[in-house]
This record gives structure tokens, C-alpha cells and sequence, in this order.
């Protein structure tokens, strides 16, 4: 499904750049008149990018504050990330399965986030890969469901890589709304095959922006949602098994320190976009170092 809602808006984007080549080529030769075309495109895709950092613009730590060429390198690398993730990386995605012929320590389970799959980790899974590590993704459907079924999914792709890879525990890495699918999963689960479970950017407390996006997981990750009330109240003698990466300049949780999951190993870090998470060099050591402490 998500594949399709991508497909769909790229089919949109070409449709709208070859009305303006159209339009354009009245004017100018048509190669130029594609080239415009294709700009205005990015242009549009730029402005959104920056609209998300205005919306969730909020006062930030001393420790925090960036001089403009960090400006420019945070919004320039969150940008490029979302560009490859929903226009690329998304797009080729297929469920998989990495079993380490020699696996080192134990198995990492990835969780996407909202409107997204198993795409989102093309990164990370790489340098899992290398290191030895057995790995899966989950595709959490329908794109707007609600997060408790998420959880019983989440329950599916742990048992199918317990099973494959002979493990008695897995590690799970969450993006976003993934994080709280984890914790869910842990409330109707329990504990007994979890080792850790290392959340990014998870909207903890809710986020701002969620009364912006369709479906009844978003409903579920507004500010003050009952459903988060719900979900604090219950895992709040686990929190030793999390921990929870977030960054200051998040361009999606507004507040940012709604991530702060209290009772967590708690790390914020500056600089860093909300999808840029999946791809930031400083994320993924973060996470290694995570794992690597685990096993």
C-alpha cells in the first residue's frame, strides 16, 4: 500500500512537470523548458521540507543552537534523505530477511514509521550486514491503521526472526511512530524475547504535527492523545530495556523533547533531521554502540 500512495505521488509530480515543459516549451526550446520543469518540481519538494522545519520550530538548549553553515547542512541533508527515501529507496523495497552465516551477537529487528516500510533502513541494514549481524524489516499495513494491529504484526516479524535465525532474543530499532508500535508490542507481549529496544525520534508524548496527517495512528500521536496516556501509564517499569535517540532539530515531533522517554537511556543529539535519521552517520555509531554493548 505504501508503495502505491508513492507510486501515485510520483506519477502526480511527472504529470505536473510535463504540464510545465508543456506550457514552458512555448517559450523556450524544450529541453529548457524540461529542465524548468523538473526544478520547479524539487523547488516544491524543497518548500515543504522547509515549511516542516517552520511548523516545529521551537526554543531550543544553549547546546543545541547551530551556526548557519549547520543550518544549511541540516536542511540540505534532511531534504536529500527524503528525496531518497520516498523517491527511490521506498519504491524498490521488498520484505527481507539477512541470516549472518556466522551471526555476531543477536538479531535486529527494524520497525518503520508513519507512512513509510522497510525501505526506510536500506542504510543501517547495510552496515549490519557488515558487521555480522542477522537482520529483518517489518512492513507495518494499512498505512493509516491503527497501532495496536501494528503490534500484532510487530509480534509476527519477532517470532519469524526468532525462528530463523535460532535466537532466544532480538533487538528491535524503531523509527518515529515505529517506536511506539514497540512499545505496544512490549504491553501485549511482554518482555521475553527482547534484549533492548533503541527508538529514533519517537514521538513519546505525541507531536504537533500529527493533527496534520490522515488515519487513526495519527489521531493516536497527537499531544494529550488518551491512547498515549494509556501507553505511558503501562510501561513505565520497562523503561530500563529502551533507549531513545532523538535529535533538537527533529522537522516532524514539535515539541522535540516529547521524545524524551523518562526512565530511558535518553541521547539527543543537534543537527539532524527527522528522516535523516535513517541515513545520519551519527545515528547508525549510536545505534552500533547500542547493539554492540547489548551482545
Amino acid at each position: 500500500m505504501v508503495k502505491r500512495m508513492l507510486l501515485m505521488i510520483m506519477a502526480t509530480q511527472v504529470a505536473v512537470a510535463i504540464v510545465i515543459a508543456w506550457a514552458l516549451s512555448r517559450l523556450v526550446p524544450a529541453d529548457v523548458a524540461l529542465l524548468l520543469a523538473v526544478i520547479v518540481v524539487l523547488l516544491v519538494r524543497l518548500a515543504i521540507t522547509a515549511n516542516n522545519f517552520r511548523m516545529t520550530l521551537r526554543p531550543l538548549p544553549e547546546e543545541a543552537h547551530l551556526g548557519l553553515l549547520q543550518r544549511l547542512q541540516l536542511f540540505f541533508h534532511e531534504y536529500a534523505s527524503t528525496m531518497a527515501v520516498t523517491s527511490w529507496h521506498m519504491l524498490r523495497h521488498q520484505p527481507s530477511m539477512h541470516i549472518a552465516r556466522t551471526p555476531r551477537g543477536l538479531p535486529v529487528l527494524l520497525v518503520h514509521g508513519y507512512g513509510a516500510n522497510g525501505g526506510f533502513w536500506v542504510h543501517l541494514a547495510e552496515q549490519l550486514e557488515e558487521r555480522g549481524y542477522s537482520h529483518a524489516t517489518v512492513d507495518l499495513e494499512p498505512v493509516f491503521g491503527d497501532i495496536e494491529d501494528f503490534a500484532v504484526q510487530l509480534e509476527q516479524g519477532v517470532q519469524a526472526l526468532l525462528a530463523a535465525s535460532g535466537s532466544g532474543k532480538v533487538i528491535i530499532v524503531a523509527h518515529s511512530m515505529g517506536g511506539l508500535v514497540a512499545r505496544a508490542w512490549l504491553r501485549r507481549f511482554g518482555a521475553a524475547h527482547v534484549a533492548r529496544i533503541i527508538t529514533l525520534a519517537t514521538p513519546h508524548h505525541g507531536t504537533d504535527l500529527a493533527h496534520l496527517g490522515p488515519g487513526h495512528n495519527a489521531r493516536q500521536m497527537q499531544r494529550n492523545a488518551e491512547w498515549l496516556a494509556q501507553l505511558d501509564a503501562a510501561d513505565r517499569n520497562r523503561r530500563g530495556l529502551f533507549t531513545s535517540i532523538y535529535s533538537w532539530h527533529d522537522n516532524i515531533i514539535a515539541p522535540q523533547d516529547s521524545c524524551h522517554l523518562p526512565g530511558a537511556r535518553n541521547i539527543a543529539l543537534h543537527g539532524i533531521g527527522h528522516v535523516g535519521m535513517g541515513r545520519h552517520p551519527a545515528i547508525a555509531s549510536h545505534i552500533l554502540a547500542e547493539i554492540l554493548g547489548i551482545t
